[in-house]
């Protein structure tokens, strides 16, 4: 039980002291850049879908 009551103050100590938290403003620009990666990426895989699924349609279809 020693260890667990070190590690819990250790890493409250570690969390509060030592760790450098981002701002506010720099937070919400790094989430806007992963939302808007997450959307091109979203849309890039669609167009990728999209292309084979018509082209496999295509192929199927002049057998």
């Amino acid at each position: 039980m020693e260890k667990l009551q070190s590690f819990v103050k250790e890493s409250w100590h570690e969390i509060t002291n030592e760790v450098t938290w981002p701002k506010f403003s720099e937070l919400q620009a790094s989430a806007t850049l992963v939302l808007i990666a997450s959307i091109i990426f979203a849309l890039v895989v669609g167009a990728i879908d999209f292309v084979i699924d018509n082209g496999l349609k295509l192929l199927y279809q002049s057998f």
